[in-house]
C-alpha cells in the first residue's frame, strides 16, 4: 500500500523482476487506487508518520507553507505516497520531477518559475541532480528566489527572479550521496524502514479489501513473509497471488493458495527470486562458498556485474544470507541451510575440505 515510484536506481528493478514482468497499465491503475489519501490510512512509519503529522499541523495553524521535507530509503516503502500525502493536508497542488530529468539550471529555474504559493514540488532521486541545478537550489529553497543567467562571458548578466513560497519534497535511495549544505537545508528529514511482516499484513488486508478479494489471515502471512519488508512488493505479490486463486482456484486467498501462486512466480519463502537463488547456488556450488570475485560470480550467473551487485545483493546481504569481504563475496552459514547444503568444511574431517571451503573456514570460524 505505501509505496512509491522509484525507478531510477537499479535497485528499484528488484521489485519488478519478482514478479517476472513489470505492471501493466491496468496493473499501473491499481497501484494509484491503493495508495494512502492521508497519514490516518498511512500503515507502518510511525515515526516519521507521526513527526511529519507535527510538521503539517503547525503549518497550517501558522496559514505557512511547511518547512522542506527530505524523505530517504530504499525503493518502494512509500516515499513517493508521502508526498502526495503532504500535498493533499497541505491542499496544496503537487508537481512531480525528478533528479535525472533535471541537467541543467535552467530546467530547474524553467520548474522553480512557474510554482504557485504554497506548491508542493516532489524532486525524486535528488541525489542523481545535476551540479549547477544543485547549487541553483540552495538559493530556492533558503531564499525563495534564483539567479538567471542571461548572456555569455564578460556581458553576461545575473537577473534575480522572486519565487513564491513552496515546499521541496526530496527522494532519495541514496541519502549519502547528498552534498551536506543540500541536506542541510530540508527543515524535516525522515529515514523509511523496511515493514516487519505484521505491517505488512495490515497492508495486504487493507489492498485485499480495495481490490475485492476475500484472503484468509494465513494467506495474508505468507504473502507478507515473502514480501522484502516492503509494501509495494506485497501488492503486486497480491495481485498475482489474486490471479492465480481467480483461474485456479475458488478466488479465495488461503496460506495453500498463496504458496502455490507464489511457487509458480519463483518466490520462495524468505521471498527470494530466481536471480538471488542462481546467486547462492553459484556461490556455494560452484565457489564452495567463496570468497569470490564479483566478476566471476556475475559470469557463472550470466548476469552483468552491476545486475549482481545493485539488484541481487542487497537483499542477500540484508538477510544474512552473503557477506561482502574484501577477499570476494563470502556465503554465510545461513545460506547453506537456505538451500539445505553442507558447507565444505563440515563435508569431511577437518583439513581435507577445499580450498573455497577453507577460505570460508577462515572467515568464518570453525
Amino acid at each position: 500500500m505505501n509505496w512509491d515510484d522509484d525507478s531510477t536506481d537499479a535497485a528499484a528493478g528488484d521489485e519488478a523482476r519478482i514478479v517476472g514482468a513489470s505492471a501493466e497499465g491496468d496493473d499501473q491503475a491499481v497501484e494509484a487506487a491503493l495508495r494512502p489519501k492521508d497519514l490516518s490510512e498511512f500503515v507502518g512509519q510511525e515515526k516519521v508518520r507521526q513527526q511529519l503529522d507535527l510538521v503539517l499541523k503547525a503549518a497550517r495553524q501558522r496559514g505557512a507553507t511547511a518547512d522542506h521535507v527530505l524523505l530517504s530509503g530504499a525503493p518502494g516503502l512509500g516515499k513517493t505516497t508521502l508526498s502526495m500525502i503532504i500535498a493533499a493536508e497541505m491542499n496544496a497542488p503537487i508537481r512531480i520531477t525528478s533528479g535525472p530529468a533535471i541537467q541543467h539550471a535552467g530546467d530547474l529555474a524553467a520548474i522553480l518559475s512557474s510554482l504557485q504559493e504554497g506548491e508542493i514540488l516532489f524532486l525524486d532521486e535528488i541525489h542523481r541532480m545535476s551540479r549547477p541545478a544543485e547549487e541553483m537550489l540552495y538559493m530556492a529553497m533558503e531564499d525563495f528566489r534564483v539567479d538567471v543567467i542571461v548572456g555569455k562571458g564578460p556581458g553576461a548578466t545575473a537577473i534575480p527572479l522572486e519565487l513564491p513560497p513552496f515546499t521541496l519534497v526530496g527522494a532519495t535511495t541514496r541519502a549519502g550521496l547528498l552534498p551536506p549544505p543540500l541536506r542541510d537545508r530540508f527543515g524535516f528529514t525522515g529515514h523509511m524502514e523496511f515493514y516487519d511482516p505484521a505491517e505488512l499484513q495490515r497492508v495486504i488486508h487493507r489492498s485485499a479489501g480495495l481490490l475485492d478479494v476475500e484472503i484468509d489471515p494465513a494467506g495474508a502471512a505468507e504473502i507478507a513473509g515473502r514480501s522484502r519488508g516492503t509494501p509495494r512488493i506485497a501488492n503486486r505479490l497480491l495481485r498475482r497471488v489474486r490471479d492465480y486463486a481467480q483461474v485456479r482456484a475458488d478466488g479465495v486467498i488461503t496460506r495453500e493458495i498463496a504458496e502455490a501462486a507464489l511457487s509458480v512466480y519463483e518466490v520462495d519463502g524468505r521471498g527470494l527470486d530466481r536471480l538471488d537463488r542462481a546467486v547462492l547456488e553459484a556461490l556455494l556450488k560452484l565457489f564452495g562458498g567463496g570468497p569470490v570475485g564479483l566478476s566471476t560470480l556475475a559470469v557463472a550467473v550470466g548476469e552483468e556485474r552491476e545486475t549482481v551487485e545493485e539488484v541481487a545483493e542487497p537483499f542477500l546481504v540484508r538477510e544474512g544470507l552473503l557477506a561482502r569481504t574484501p577477499r570476494g563475496r563470502v556465503a554465510t552459514p545461513a545460506a547453506w541451510a537456505h538451500l539445505g547444503l553442507v558447507p565444505p568444511q563440515a563435508a569431511g574431517p577437518e583439513g581435507t575440505g577445499s580450498g573455497a571451503g577453507k577460505g570460508q573456514q577462515g572467515l568464518f570460524g570453525a
